[in-house]
């Protein structure tokens, strides 16, 4: 049974966590099954960006604390090493701009896979909650590794020790996720942003997404030899050429990813 609703539509490849009787949270299945999506749309050359939502009143509760109570279930370590660890590693790896868009409450892991994704809207109602302090783990999923980057230690660790409960807008002002937006237009206003990317010359957003890994711990001038090397290959696709050509003759871009 898949846990997952895909489809493609305008080369972008929209992804729907689909446990709503249990908020989405994930299981054994669901886990090895977004992986599988996430390496597929990686070689797939039609998807040329990826929307990640979910159905129901949340986006994702995080594990299934049930499935840690099954007689023949799996350790915590295993959900750990090998559910999420590859799920981060791929959005952050495949070289295709990933939008995150966050319909309901987002917690644990659910919280830290939204952060991990390339560009992440929120709808007003949502609330994001490092929950893990709640029943004595450590947030996983990359949550210690991109939320002090991206709003500071002091804030980062509060969050976590306390599991405060961060409403959408709270979550934009301090730079957690890209915007906010009205519910009802969630999935109107993503779906605008991932067709807009996925128009755009996606060879080149691939390697803006690998310099900014790489900046996170790259010196000054490991980094500017990277954009070096990656401004060079960029210059070699059809994109540039065809963006170059369009500006100096007035005229509309139509890129290809290549």
């Amino acid at each position: 049974m898949s846990h997952i609703e895909i489809n493609i539509e305008d080369q972008v490849c929209i992804i729907k966590l689909n446990r709503p009787e249990v908020f989405n949270s994930f299981n054994k299945e669901m886990s090895f099954e977004l992986q599988e999506i996430l390496e597929n749309c990686e070689k797939n050359p039609a998807v040329r960006s990826i929307l990640l939502t979910a159905e129901g009143k949340a986006f994702c509760a995080g594990q299934d604390l049930h499935e840690l109570t099954y007689p023949n279930g799996p350790e915590l370590s295993d959900i750990v090493r090998e559910h999420y660890n590859p799920i981060i590693k791929r959005i952050r790896s495949i070289e295709k701009p990933i939008v995150c868009a966050v319909n309901g409450v987002a917690a644990g892991a659910g919280a830290n896979i939204a952060l991990a994704c390339d560009i992440t809207i929120a709808g007003e109602s949502v609330a994001f909650i490092q929950a893990f302090s709640k029943i004595g783990l450590i947030p996983d999923s990359g949550g210690t590794f991109f939320l002090p980057r991206s709003i500071g230690m002091q804030k980062a660790t509060a969050l976590m020790m306390l599991a405060d409960k961060v409403m959408a807008a709270d979550a934009e002002k301090m730079g957690m996720i890209y915007k906010v937006c009205a519910d009802e237009s969630l999935m109107e206003e993503s779906m605008k942003v991932a067709k807009k990317l996925a128009a755009l010359p996606t060879i080149g957003l691939g390697l803006t997404k690998r310099a900014l890994n790489k900046s996170i711990t790259n010196d000054l001038t490991a980094q500017l030899a990277l954009e070096d090397e990656l401004q060079t290959a960029a210059g070699k696709t059809y994109d540039y050429n065809e963006g170059v050509a369009a500006f100096l003759e007035k005229r509309k871009p139509k890129f290809k990813g290549e």
